[in-house]
């Protein structure tokens, strides 16, 4: 096969992007809209994606036990990348065709944008373990600066005790400063008021595609070679259909000689029926693990039987520090919550006391008695209520369900009622001038059964998502390639 060489490139490296040679004749307003028809495509993409993460840990097993990237698999990520390849070269990643792109892993001869990784017959088992990671970060970086998150809204914030709360003002900024997103919209804009797509700009487009897919098959493990630290412009090598049809022949697969790149391949043995499969077994391994995990979460949650809040400090210049009245309301409140629990400690080491009370008799005990009310649940925010000195030392008040008083941490719990409840911290001897550190905490009897629920149905997921996979990845395996 002839090969044509764009200035500068080199066609060595195992990752064969292509392009074709000047943009393909995209019109001057359709690009506003793009966003909209890729809609199709983002969705499918972010399935295969899933699938891409999840097979390229099956093949960093398998290459660790075989020193070999299972063909299917290799295949299978190879169009994932050949997919979105098409999609950016159509979109905002290069804006270079208005041929909207097809549906498929196979590689299309006829697309304007092409890609194709040579499949390699041996991969190190050292670098398996730290190409994905290390060796690839200095490249992470500058595909960080190459990729955009576009333009975003920003709320401005203010702080407001140990929360931030709008103001309800702000600004659109670009976020992340994308080099590709931002070149195709002066490609963009080019095209709007000139109908001309610059030639330079396109070239420099490609190339940046170019170096981003590089890294993301090394980082895939689809190759040993170390993607070079070079901006390779141009659509590449020309585009020509393989002799041997849609499928290469099988001595271009066991080993292509350097710089002979074959195209017309299909993504072998990839039906739709497999890839909806290998997706499926994807989502349901991610979505079990995700369970295991939040099962896992939830069983260790509990700490000597108690699900706690971070400790808190509140602090005040009166006699009192108050909840505000919290609610509680419906049947099952101690099945879902169990016993609610507070904790109270004097930060300079003297007499606290620590009370839980119905709202009403607490707000008697206060009337008229300068104190200070924390208005969040956990923010330390608090509104003065001015007053007087309490005309009762509090454990004298009767109106508590529950108290305590002393020197260092003082509890209280109560097992949960419906109601209208206030937690009440104050000096046990009625002066005035708090410091304390809080915290609250519920028992929440349901919290391990249903982490036990979770942590099955993950197991199950897990198994069946493996299945799946194994299927799939069975079925698309050709009979003489691995």
């Amino acid at each position: 096969m002839t090969v044509v060489l764009a200035a500068g490139t080199v066609p060595a490296y195992p990752v064969h992007l292509t392009a074709a040679p000047r943009p393909d004749g995209p019109s001057r307003g359709l690009w506003l809209v793009k966003w909209i028809l890729v809609i199709p495509h983002a969705i499918v993409l972010a399935l295969l994606w899933a699938a891409f993460l999840v097979l390229s840990v099956v093949a960093f097993v398998a290459i660790l036990v075989t020193e070999r990237y299972p063909r299917a698999i290799f295949d299978f990520n190879v169009g994932v990348l050949r997919w979105s390849w098409r999609v950016a070269y159509y979109s905002y990643g290069a804006l270079g065709t208005d041929r909207y792109p097809p549906f498929t892993l196979d590689d299309v001869p006829d697309y304007p944008a092409r890609l194709d990784v040579d499949h390699p017959e041996h991969l190190s088992r050292g670098l398996v373990l730290v190409k994905w990671w290390l060796l690839a970060l200095p490249h992470y970086l500058i595909v960080a600066v190459l990729t955009s998150n576009g333009l975003r809204w920003v709320d401005q914030s203010v702080p407001v005790g140990w929360t931030w709360e709008t103001t309800g003002g702000g600004q659109w900024l670009w976020q992340g400063g994308g080099l590709i997103a931002l070149l195709a919209l002066v490609a963009g804009l080019s095209l709007l008021f000139t109908g001309r797509y610059p030639q330079g700009l396109y070239d420099l487009l490609i190339g940046l595609n170019r170096w981003v897919l590089r890294v993301g098959a090394y980082a895939g493990l689809m190759t040993d070679t170390y993607p070079p630290f070079r901006l390779d412009q141009g659509g590449g090598e020309e585009l020509r259909d393989s002799p041997y049809g849609d499928v290469p022949a099988p001595e271009d697969l066991l080993g292509r000689p350097s710089g002979r790149p074959v195209y017309g391949q299909r993504a072998a043995g990839w039906s739709t029926g497999a890839v909806v499969t290998v997706v499926a077994g994807s989502l349901a391994v991610l979505l079990g693990l995700g369970l295991m995990g939040g099962g896992a979460a939830l069983m260790g949650a509990r700490q000597d039987g108690w699900v706690t809040s971070p400790t808190r400090t509140v602090q005040t210049e009166g006699y009192a520090v108050t909840t505000r009245a919290l609610v509680l309301e419906g049947a099952g409140l101690d099945e879902g919550l169990g016993q609610i629990r507070v904790r109270a400690e004097d930060d300079a080491g003297g007499d606290i006391f620590v009370g839980i009370a119905r709202a009403a008799d607490a707000a008697s005990y206060l009337a008229g008695v300068e104190h200070s009310v924390v208005t969040g649940p956990l923010a330390v925010n608090l509104q003065d209520v001015r007053g007087d000195a309490p005309a009762t030392p509090p454990e004298q008040a009767g109106v508590w369900l529950d108290s305590s008083t002393g020197p260092g941490l003082q509890s209280v719990a109560v097992t949960a009622q419906a109601g209208s409840w206030v937690v009440v911290a104050m000096p046990a001897d009625g002066t005035a001038g708090l410091r304390a550190h809080v915290d609250v905490a519920a028992t929440l009897p349901w919290l391990t059964p249903a982490g036990g629920v979770l942590l099955v149905l993950g197991v199950v997921l897990l198994l069946g998502g493996a299945a799946a996979l194994a299927l799939a990845v069975r079925s698309a395996t050709v009979p003489g390639w691995r």
